[in-house]
């Protein structure tokens, strides 16, 4: 069952009529905290929390050099990687207005990380994209959206309700099918949690590793927004190189607040992003950056698929769940809370 996910994936890529580069692999926690160095670069604290995986450079501030050289360690499978990824905590609101930070659960397809992400590296084929260069970021989404982007299969970021333990059984093709993703938070209990899938833009200016916005350098292709698999589609001339679709993928251990006698008198659904949205439209996602060399360049030019790459090196998850980053911010973000961390109402 565990390989049967990637090669439902593999297939549904080799629908699309081209070979296929994927890495596939885990990245533990490396800290829960209150910082933004992408976009509240400084902020001590930032707006609300954030969950992060990857390099322990991971700070408030982050400089443009080549991270990679500042990272002692990662909690990443592949140890060449030292970026850092990053999204929005869900909370849970029950019905007396407590919140609870909501796990995230192991995919033991990857192993036995602590929580985190999975993160996805996507090409067309062999030599058909342009690796990071250091000092490259980006963010995708938009935190203040709380109504549909109305990309339809083309949605960058959704949500799929698991319908029982293992992950329902399907666990692949996010935000692919509207029958089982929404870009909206689940309206009923998932027996199996819940998936948050986000989806970064394919092409970039080739010139800018950052913009103001974090998002003026990299674009979506010609066609359109590229779900997740579909990165054969064109660049436009504004943003002529291909990069590698990045994806990262949560499951949120949503099973232990299925009592729908503490959720919302109302019957409406509890989970909220630690940014205080109530409808999940506002997922986004930050990355900067960070691994050594030219290995990402290598394992995009050779076809390497899944969790490992010929030329790259792998270390278990019983080190890189040792690789942490001290709390900047200290307060209390696991109890029950009768606000958000940062948000003082609702």
């Amino acid at each position: 069952m565990l390989w049967l996910g990637l090669l439902t994936l593999a297939d549904a890529v080799a629908a699309q009529g081209f070979s296929t580069t994927m890495l596939r692999f885990g990245c533990s926690q490396v800290s829960i905290d209150r910082i933004d160095p992408l976009v509240e670069p400084g902020g001590i604290p930032s707006a609300h929390v954030h969950q992060i995986v990857g390099g322990d450079a991971f700070n408030a501030t982050m400089p443009y050099e080549d991270i990679s050289k500042l990272a002692k360690c990662t909690t990443c499978t592949f140890d060449q990687d030292l970026s850092n990824y990053w999204t929005a905590n869900v909370y849970f609101k029950a019905r007396n207005g407590s919140y609870k930070r909501v796990p995230q659960m192991v995919n033991d397809a990857i192993g036995a990380a602590n929580g985190g992400i999975t993160v996805y590296y996507t090409a067309p084929g062999p030599k058909t994209v342009t690796a990071f260069k250091p000092g490259f970021r980006m963010f995708t989404g938009d935190a203040m959206r709380r109504i549909s982007a109305n990309q339809g299969r083309n949605m960058q970021s959704c949500y799929r309700c698991y319908t029982g333990p293992n992950f329902g059984g399907n666990t692949m093709s996010p935000c692919m099918d509207p029958k089982l993703d929404t870009e909206h938070f689940p309206k009923t209990p998932c027996p199996g949690g819940i998936r948050s899938s986000v989806i970064f833009p394919i092409c970039w200016d080739g010139k800018n590793l950052d913009s103001p916005n974090h998002m003026d350098h990299v674009a979506h292709p010609t066609s359109g927004p590229a779900s997740f698999a579909v990165v054969n589609a064109a660049c436009p001339p504004s943003h002529p190189v291909k990069i590698p679709q990045v994806h990262y993928e949560i499951v949120w251990d949503t099973t232990k607040f299925n009592n729908k006698n503490e959720w919302p008198a109302d019957g409406s659904q509890p989970f909220v992003l630690s940014s205080g949205d109530p409808t999940g439209y506002g997922q986004h996602g930050d990355y900067v950056f960070g691994w050594k060399d030219d290995t990402l360049q290598h394992a995009m030019d050779n076809r390497c698929f899944g969790p490992t790459c010929r030329g790259l090196t792998t270390q278990g998850f019983d080190k890189a769940n040792k690789c942490q980053v001290k709390t900047v911010v200290k307060e209390d973000m696991d109890g029950w809370l009768p606000a958000l961390p940062g948000q003082h109402h609702g």
